[in-house]
């Protein structure tokens, strides 16, 4: 092995331990029923929120949300629990999710396992979206463009998710 090889595996093991102690990596969509997006949004450590490949990742991360949810329909109709727990692995990327009443799907991608974590922000989330989709101007299945359901949404993901 040379010596470059050797200095990018310290490296890659010192940047892969500095993000783990600050904190996992997290990317959350509300899926419609036509496997449109209706609302995505990234929770990271302080120490990612700048990295210049952060555009890269976040189609990264819509690609591995949408091969995951062949297996999130296949789940749903396998048990009465909206919240499916993890349903893939992608590399590093756990895939967990969530089924609402009206089908809609909530799927989180993340780097660390929080489970209790992950399940009180997906029901905290479906209340929100509930109250959310009985505005009369809201359109079911439409993107989501409130900045009040992306406040909450924020608040949540440093509530279960950050800390």
């Amino acid at each position: 092995m040379t010596a470059v090889h050797i200095l990018y595996k310290t490296f890659y093991s010192l940047y892969r331990l500095i993000c783990s102690m600050s904190g996992g990596s997290y990317y959350f969509v509300i899926v419609g029923h036509h496997d449109n997006p209706v609302f995505e949004m990234d929770f990271m450590p302080s120490a990612k929120a700048n990295d210049p490949k952060r555009e890269d990742h976040r189609h990264l991360n819509q690609f591995i949300a949408h091969a995951s949810l062949d297996l999130v329909d296949e789940q749903m109709w396998t048990t009465n629990n909206m919240y499916l727990k993890m349903v893939d692995k992608f590399n590093e990327w756990f895939v967990s999710a969530f089924v609402t009443a009206s089908r809609m799907r909530f799927v989180m991608l993340h780097d660390e396992k929080n489970e209790d974590g992950i399940k009180n922000f997906f029901q905290e989330i479906y209340e929100t979206y509930v109250k959310h989709s009985m505005n009369p101007f809201y359109e079911i299945n439409t993107p989501i463009k409130s900045a009040n359901f992306e406040r909450k949404v924020q608040f949540y993901g440093r509530k279960y998710l950050t800390t």
